[in-house]
């Protein structure tokens, strides 16, 4: 084999070993997750502490690989746990089953059941792993149970279900950004995904516009005018330096 060969094989890491550090430590570092970041259940309540689920069943339904499991009852007259006529009496999600397809999240009506951003969770018995209802409920404040198994870091309770708060309900405009649904204890009413038009908070939800992050994926002539050329390049190489820091950390 010639020498030009060997050496040809440490082309790639001598290119690199001068080049920024882009890996963390993990788990001690963690990157922030995205806004549609999918991870372990929570049941909300309204404002007043009632209970958003109504026992419906239809995330039971829905759930394809059949991990969860609902029973209904009706609502105690005298002291009522959800405004319903039902409540949900039991809800049991079996973690070693679920495939976080939030088909569950789509079809509740009442938005009772969405997501946080934490899925770093392990088990040491099997019985660990399916979640009840008092595990799934949120508490007081309206922040998720912390449970000993979980690694939970900051910003990973909020704006849980972030992902799947639309607007414009059938396709109209006229409702883009308009907040419909019922506001959340401790939260208040959460904001809502921006769309395409001016009425969008992306501070406040955490989203990303497609044309930014993925300018490189579009077609020439969809490409923002800030991305082109040499405009765009000095842009991009701005971006990262910021992101890495004054010390080229990222």
């Amino acid at each position: 084999m010639p020498w030009t060969d060997f050496f040809g094989g440490f082309k790639l890491t001598l290119a690199h070993i001068a080049k920024p550090r882009v890996t963390n430590s993990y788990p001690k570092v963690k990157r922030p997750k995205q806004p549609r970041q999918h991870g372990r259940h929570v049941l909300n309540r309204y404002e007043d502490g009632m209970e958003k689920c109504i026992g419906c069943e239809l995330c039971a339904g829905v759930c394809p690989v059949n991990c969860i499991f609902v029973r209904g009852l009706d609502n105690p007259v005298d002291d009522p746990v959800s405004p319903g006529e039902r409540y949900g009496y039991i809800y049991e999600i079996n973690y070693l089953r679920c495939i976080h397809c939030d088909l569950c999240v789509e079809a509740c009506p009442t938005q009772a059941i969405t997501e946080t951003k934490m899925f770093e969770f392990s088990f040491t018995n099997r019985a660990d792993a399916i979640y009840t209802k008092a595990q799934l409920l949120v508490d007081d404040e309206g922040y998720p149970q912390r449970l000993p198994w979980e690694d939970w870091r900051p910003g990973e309770a909020e704006m849980t279900g972030g992902w799947m708060r639309a607007t414009s309900p059938s396709g109209d405009a006229a409702f883009e950004g308009i907040a419909q649904w019922s506001a959340d204890l401790g939260a208040g009413v959460r904001p809502a995904e921006g769309g395409q038009s001016d009425t969008r908070d992306d501070e406040a939800t955490g989203s990303k516009q497609l044309r930014e992050v993925f300018s490189r994926h579009l077609e020439p002539d969809d490409v923002p005018l800030d991305q082109r050329g040499l405009q765009g390049l000095l842009k991009t190489i701005e971006e990262r330096r910021s992101r890495r820091g004054p010390k080229g950390g990222s």
